[in-house]
């Protein structure tokens, strides 16, 4: 059962993948109208009989999604029942259901009746959510037969807190990113790291817009520099760790690629390819920053043992 359990969890990821690109495919094509105001059929159709390449988007993510909810469903089922005496397995079979589920509510509401920009910019961070509640339900089925072990692992208390942080902070960053695209402010700052638009530096006339992708500009830069500093700690602290020293490469490894294509979306003019690129190391960034608090909180436990 461990096997098929294995297989699952890596179908169900592979899946999730599919569902975080596909929902910002629909996002950046501006094909959430593809179906028109019907959910779940398209124009009130079982079968469309005008077929769009906005409603082949916004269909296909949708099939895609009620496949993967039915997956996860029988992954987070089967997990509780194999394994659910591993402390995490029975939180995150139910949060991997429920915030898919939310994700998929939020999605039909925004078809059905319509939704500002700042509650659209939700449903990428929560989307998130379930891709990282899969991923580690994943790492927890791998830990079964020792394939992972990070039970002598102890993360100390100042450490455990900033990984809180920087995961909360994160979100926060992902948000204001999404509301970039939402409010359609991907390209009204044609420079970067700044916007000067042909013209001298002056904070004052920024359109709304302007604020909008400088604002996530400013946090993307923050949460760059925090995860250096961040990096660099957990090296001199837990560097004789496999397990740590993988996540804090990786974890830098993926920052700097994300910065990277999010400047590149600039440079090439919101080419889609990179943009979904940029969604799609976020969304590694944000599970390894997971991880690593599921790994603060087993050391937690751990300290409270000895």
């Amino acid at each position: 059962m461990v096997r098929t359990l294995k297989w699952l969890s890596v179908l169900a990821n592979s899946i999730m993948v599919f569902i975080l690109l596909g929902g910002a495919l629909v996002t950046k094509t501006d094909s959430g109208d593809g179906c028109g105001k019907s959910w779940p059929l398209c124009h009130g159709e079982l079968i469309p009989s005008e077929i769009t390449l906005e409603l082949v988007i916004e269909l296909s993510h949708r099939i895609v999604s009620g496949i993967g909810g039915m997956i996860i469903l029988v992954l987070a089922y089967l997990a509780w029942k194999h394994i659910g005496h591993i402390r995490e397995v029975k939180f995150l079979s139910i949060v991997s259901v429920v915030f898919l589920i939310f994700q998929g509510l939020i999605g039909a509401a925004a078809v059905v009746w319509g939704q500002s920009d700042f509650v659209l910019a939700l449903h990428f961070g929560i989307s998130l959510i379930s891709f990282a509640s899969v991923f580690l339900l994943m790492l927890l089925i791998f830990e079964v037969d020792k394939k992972l072990d990070t039970s002598n692992l102890i993360i100390r208390k100042k450490h455990r807190i900033e990984i809180y942080l920087l995961t909360m902070y994160t979100l926060i960053t992902v948000y204001t990113g999404a509301l970039v695209r939402h409010t359609e402010a991907n390209l009204v700052c044609k420079d970067w790291p700044f916007c000067f638009n042909n013209a001298p530096f002056n904070i004052s006339s920024y359109s709304f817009e302007q604020f909008v992708q400088m604002g996530h500009r400013l946090t993307a830069g923050i949460l760059l520099l925090w995860t250096i500093s961040f990096f660099v700690r957990l090296i001199k602290s837990y560097g004789q760790n496999q397990f740590m020293y993988i996540g804090s490469i990786t974890m830098i490894v993926l920052i700097i690629l994300q910065v990277f294509f999010g400047a590149l979306i600039i440079f090439t003019l919101l080419n889609l390819g990179i943009a979904l690129l940029h969604a799609l190391v976020i969304s590694c960034y944000f599970a390894l920053l997971c991880y690593f608090i599921l790994l603060a909180s087993r050391s937690m436990s751990l300290e409270k043992i000895k």
